[in-house]
């Protein structure tokens, strides 16, 4: 499946070459939804985005860095009152000014995809090609954003950075929930059909697996982020999350539950648990430093300080990140995305009945043309997915790396891992992921008189 999608985004590169490299390219690859490819390829480039901001971070580029035109101890290429001791920060510094580029880039496409119904419109062209001049943009942009003056740049973007990383945060847990519903149903769907008692096998064997990985998590933020005789807060934040796990896993066995949705189950509510004590420890990692045992040892140093922040929450978060991109971009819309309101980012589906893309040199949609292209065009008669939706999603997205590269620190040449308003933000997501799974469990009794199946 991975070997089929990295040919279908090999095709939309080779476009960016010109008509000869495309038909070449195409040839070569398996039939492909132009909405699928499309989206792969705005993937690539943000792990790209990612990559290149990782990068900065790296030990021996920490010195090279200082020399950029907002550090005060550079080599003065722009000259400016704005300027910033970069020994600690500069690292992170350059990390927000790639994706201040990436973000603006994806914002200003969602502006241009603005009423788009169809691939029909002018504007199709621009969605699904011009791949190298969308790169030689993106660029330029990281080029010119390290000319910014530092000022206030940093601390304001830091609050962008957040709210956006929140926003991304909502649409992920959608992602997730959507997920765990879709992957409950097809392995119930298997059982049910087959009888085979290795699916029933494999039902209880992931169930048991994620909560028995949700206790091991939950005792072991007890045991490094409370103290005996202090740490209240993060004892609640704590207490109360496993609560709601509690309560979450019991409404999705009721019987009025069962009743409206068989196949409903503790499969998914392991899964949203698992992932809710993910974001109550990356809340109480940015939380009170007295109550944090773990990184207690190696930030008394500078390099510590610089380095404690791409920890293991960090590369957690990450990798969530990357495999949720990934189902949105090769994902189409289940029955539970109608619940989790996800159909504006997952393709519909049924499509796939529009006509092949045409090549330039052979656009008369003929059958040699056909034989020769294989990504076809599905959005003949409308857009799969909103396009203008799924690049403020991506926007979002580069927020969010921008944040998880940081670790949410206060940007500062003082780097400092507590952040009240970044707990209270990843905190306050892990309610909302409850609610939001819960929403999906009450929804059709609640409203039975509304089609969700």
């Amino acid at each position: 499946m991975g070997a089929v999608l990295g040919l279908c985004s090999a095709a939309q590169l080779a476009c960016c070459c010109g008509s000869a490299a495309c038909s070449l390219c195409c040839s070569a690859c398996p039939s492909c939804a132009n909405s699928t490819s499309t989206r792969l390829m705005y993937s690539l480039m943000l792990l790209l985005v990612m990559v290149a901001a990782a990068i900065t971070l790296a030990p021996g580029l920490h010195d090279e860095l200082k020399k950029v035109p907002f550090c005060a101890n550079s080599t003065g290429l722009v000259p400016s009152t704005y300027k910033v001791d970069c020994d600690q920060a500069v690292g992170y510094l350059a990390v927000y000014r790639i994706c201040f580029a990436a973000c603006l880039f994806f914002v200003l496409m969602a502006g241009i995809m603005l009423g788009v119904r169809s691939s029909k419109d002018p504007r199709a062209g621009l969605q699904n090609g011009f791949w190298g001049i969308k790169y030689l943009l993106v660029i330029g942009g990281i080029i010119g954003a390290f000319f910014i003056p530092e000022g206030s740049f940093a601390s304001t973007w830091m609050v962008f950075g957040m709210v956006g990383g929140f926003g991304f945060i909502v649409i992920q847990l959608v992602l997730i929930v959507d997920f765990a519903h879709s992957w409950a149903e097809r392995w119930v769907s298997n059982y049910d059909e087959t009888e085979s008692r290795g699916w029933y096998a494999a039902l209880l064997l992931a169930m048991m697996s994620c909560y028995a990985l949700t206790l091991t998590g939950i005792v072991l933020l007890y045991v490094y982020y409370t103290k005996a005789d202090g740490c209240d807060l993060s004892k609640f934040f704590i207490s109360i999350n496993l609560i709601l796990i509690v309560i979450m896993s019991a409404v999705s066995i009721l019987p009025a539950v069962q009743e409206h949705q068989p196949r409903s189950g503790l499969l998914q509510s392991s899964v949203v648990s698992l992932y809710v004590v993910f974001l109550t420890w990356s809340a109480l990692s940015n939380g009170d430093s007295q109550c944090n045992s773990i990184a207690g040892g190696n930030e008394e140093t500078p390099a510590g300080r610089y380095w404690a922040s791409f920890d293991k929450q960090s590369i957690i978060g990450l990798v969530i990140w990357a495999c949720s991109v990934l189902y949105s971009s090769i994902r189409t819309a289940s029955n539970s995305s109608k619940i989790t309101m996800s159909q504006h980012i997952l393709a519909k589906e049924g499509g796939g009945q529009g006509g092949l893309i045409d090549n330039e040199e052979g656009g008369d949609g003929g059958e040699a043309g056909a034989s020769d292209t294989k990504v076809f065009d599905n959005e003949g008669d409308g857009v799969a997915y909103s396009w203008t939706f799924f690049h403020i999603v991506f926007a979002l997205a580069t927020l969010y790396i921008m944040m998880t590269l940081t670790n949410w620190y206060n940007p500062s040449s003082q780097l400092s891992k507590e952040n009240v308003a970044s707990m209270w933000i990843k905190i306050t997501s892990s309610w909302l992921c409850v609610g939001l799974y819960l929403w999906t469990l009450v929804a059709p009794a609640l409203l039975p008189d509304r089609e969700f199946n």
